[in-house]
């Protein structure tokens, strides 16, 4: 897809309403980006921050949602190591799902994706990405978003953010079944079902 097309899927999807824009803004911002082969529209938090994009998700006729007790996702913010464009519409190239870390912790994750020249996604940067290619999320093969973490005057909290499909059970409730999903995963947990988006640029 062309930054054009996806320029008009976040129209589409409401994108301006949500954000206190006008489309006209959202295409200005994008005429302000080169076009990339695999480039995808990353949506900064200042535009919108993740808990006003997840619901813009779908999946099989079902609405994206973040877990209950998550309720402080906007207060996670990108690591340190993460150059983040400072303006409200960026280009991410060279996403890669990152299938080959499927029940890697996201400890053990970091250094490796940092040796291949690469950085995590963010929160914001994956929902993005399923915004425009919601093909990706699949079951058995979700992702990980860990260039984002709550900091806490010590460190950071041990949650680490992670897209994935639901399976209708607890509270997510049986009417959110194969729902695109916002939750987290614990810094040193390994699940089989999750590996480690991460990008090869930012523009």
């Amino acid at each position: 897809m062309t930054l054009t097309d996806q320029l008009q899927r976040l129209i589409d999807l409401d994108l301006p309403a949500i954000a206190g824009v006008t489309p006209a803004d959202l295409a200005g911002w994008v005429a302000e980006v080169d076009d990339q082969p695999d480039g995808v529209l990353a949506v900064h938090p200042a535009l919108a921050p993740p808990s006003a994009l997840a619901p813009l998700l779908s999946r099989q006729g079902k609405q994206g949602f973040v877990v209950h007790d998550m309720t402080d996702l906007d207060e996670f913010r990108s690591t340190p190591d993460l150059v983040i464009p400072d303006r409200p519409l960026y280009v991410m190239t060279g996403i890669d799902r990152g299938d080959d870390m499927l029940n890697w912790s996201p400890e053990e994750a970091v250094p490796v994706i940092a040796q291949r020249g690469r950085t995590p996604l963010t929160i914001n940067e994956g929902i993005s990405w399923l915004l425009q290619q919601p093909e990706v999320l699949e079951p058995n093969r979700c992702f990980m978003c860990i260039g984002s973490r709550k900091p806490k005057p010590k460190g950071y909290d041990a949650r680490t953010p992670a897209l994935w499909i639901s399976g209708g059970t607890g509270h997510d409730g049986p009417a959110r079944k194969n729902a695109p999903k916002v939750g987290w995963c614990w810094w040193r947990n390994r699940h089989t079902w999750l590996g480690f988006a991460s990008v090869a640029d930012r523009l």
